[in-house]
């Protein structure tokens, strides 16, 4: 080892950066032994705590998280470094993150790191000169490197691209994958450069949702339940279109065909979660005068999320084509939950519980609509997927496919 190696050779010394995430509120309900009430998932941070316990390895945790703060505890130093802003031109936001990621280079080797990781990231190749200091890159992908049905890119974007293919291919020897969209992405830049790509998979407690939820209370009112950012591109406009449709379309439930009953659809949608786009929202659904049909929740402890998951009956993941997307947590709570998904083929995690959904093709919303209402039609199909989500469960409440147990496997496969 060179000058990054620690002043105790069988002490472990890792950095870990970790994306925009709250890590200091999670380590302090981890130092209380519970775990993030905000978060449905064990949280990654937490997992790395924990690991660095269990291994007696010094850690340092940095994220994004917009609120400044630096906290050290022992073993463990914990920080929320904030990029610059991400508005404005391409330019300067591309200048930011390279010095961001800069900075994280230097504090890697005042840290005396033996090993980096480091959570997705958009300028990977900048990381290229921590192998000069004998530390070594894991990359812990979350996300899609690029859309799935990405357009042929140009000037900078297609330089960047190049860069973080050559930086792949010439300084990481063991990557992690949250997906099989990811794996394949990496390969595609490899080249036939071998390289060890572990995949894992969310982690959730069994005592989250057991064996799910009872079959939710029957129609009239059918319930779609939606959490994530409130953006444009997570297909929240879409809901809201739909839900116009049904209620301006007249009804396809045969118990009221040929009866005095009103001629709307009796379906209601609960959203949960915040974003730059929730005003705008909350102001269209009242314009459309949808506020009893249509909840807008904001963000939500997990407490209150736990309830929507039991009081629905279908979990909707509309994501459109031009969002980078990695494994959709809310597909696999869906399923934790006895629930039927809908979502297309941009969310990388239907792969893995392709039996518990309802597949549609993206950016369609009408093909959305026709999903719920076949599902809140059709009792044997809907039963059909609420039990094959049974089937699928398991994986998720499996710590040897979680991330901490990657990590391990990572770190040992290089006699770490």
């Amino acid at each position: 080892m060179t000058g990054a190696q620690s002043t105790s050779s069988s002490q472990l010394r890792m950095m870990y950066a970790a994306g925009p995430g709250d890590v200091i509120g999670t380590y302090r309900h981890w130092t209380a032994g519970r775990d993030d009430p905000s978060q449905v998932a064990v949280t990654y941070s937490s997992q790395f705590y924990d690991f660095c316990r269990e291994t007696g390895a010094v850690g340092y945790v940095i994220s994004t998280n917009k609120r400044r703060e630096k906290i050290s505890d022992g073993n463990l130093t914990v920080e929320h470094r904030p990029t610059f802003s991400q508005r404005g031109s391409a330019p300067l936001y591309h200048l930011g993150q390279v010095i961001w990621g800069l900075r994280l280079v230097m504090s890697a080797i005042w840290f005396r790191a033996d090993v980096v990781i480091v959570a997705d990231w958009a300028h990977w190749f900048v990381l290229g000169f921590l192998p000069w200091f004998g530390i070594v890159i894991i990359p812990t992908l979350h996300c899609v490197l690029w859309p799935k049905q990405e357009p042929p890119i140009s000037g900078l974007n297609r330089f960047i691209r190049k860069l973080n293919a050559r930086f792949f291919r010439r300084r990481v020897k063991t990557a992690l994958s949250l997906s099989g969209d990811i794996t394949r992405q990496v390969e595609s830049m490899l080249h036939g450069k071998p390289m060890r790509i572990i995949p894992f998979l969310p982690t959730y407690r069994p005592t989250s949702f057991g064996d799910g939820f009872g079959p939710p209370a029957s129609p009239p009112s059918f319930r779609v339940f939606f959490a994530g950012r409130i953006e444009k591109n997570k297909g929240v406009f879409d809901l809201l279109q739909i839900a116009r449709t049904f209620r301006d379309a007249p009804t396809a439930d045969p118990a009221l065909r040929g009866t005095s009953e009103p001629a709307s659809l009796t379906i209601e949608f609960d959203l949960c979660g915040d974003g730059s786009q929730l005003q705008t929202l909350r102001k269209a659904v009242e314009e459309a005068g949808l506020t009893e049909t249509f909840r807008l929740h904001g963000h939500s402890p997990r407490p209150l999320m736990m309830e929507l998951y039991e009081k629905c009956h279908v979990v909707i993941v509309p994501t459109t084509s031009d969002f980078v997307e990695g494994f959709n947590k809310v597909v696999a709570e869906g399923v934790l939950a006895g629930r039927p998904v809908i979502t297309s083929s941009v969310c990388p995690a239907l792969e893995y519980v392709r039996d518990a959904v309802v597949e549609v093709p993206p950016d369609q919303p009408a093909a959305y609509g026709d999903a719920i209402l076949k599902l809140r039609n059709d009792p044997a199909l809907y039963e059909a997927k609420r039990k094959a989500s049974a089937r699928v469960r398991e994986q998720f409440y499996d710590v040897k496919r979680g991330w901490k147990f990657a990590l391990s496997q990572a770190l040992e496969s290089m006699g770490r």
